[in-house]
């Protein structure tokens, strides 16, 4: 019995293309990486509905949804992008830090020692 306006989580996913099977959609929920209005997705029969704002966590990307409205099929990228809006934070460029990061402090030769100088420890010790 589904509500007027509303769909299962990961029927919702599979069509808008966040992932690439239904069955992939419901182990993203059970696992614990999608987020419906900050409450974390419990089952993959939980309901979405336009308005809601999902948060989807993909391997090293998080995406900030928001449901536009439901989808009855499986289409093209373009179909698929009209069931949401990108709210997504822009990340950050490569090579720049973050700025509240401290940066390693590391004094010149402290790290682990390099081939050579083990070598010279072992004939140092004996350890030939």
């Amino acid at each position: 019995m589904v509500a007027e306006g509303r769909q299962r989580i990961d029927k919702w996913l599979f069509f808008s293309r966040a992932v690439k099977s239904r069955s992939l959609a419901a182990k993203l929920v059970v696992a614990g990486r999608v987020r419906i209005n900050r409450d974390k997705a419990a089952q993959a029969s939980d309901l979405v509905r336009a308005g809601d704002v999902l948060t989807i966590t993909l391997e090293r990307r998080i995406f900030v949804w928001k449901v536009l409205g439901t989808g009855s099929r499986r289409g093209p990228a373009e179909e698929a992008r009209l069931l949401y809006e990108d709210i997504s934070p822009p990340p950050t460029p490569k090579g720049e830090a973050v700025r509240d990061a401290i940066p390693a402090l590391r004094d010149a030769g402290s790290g682990r020692p390099t081939k050579k100088e083990r070598r010279e420890t072992d004939r140092l010790l004996g350890d030939d």
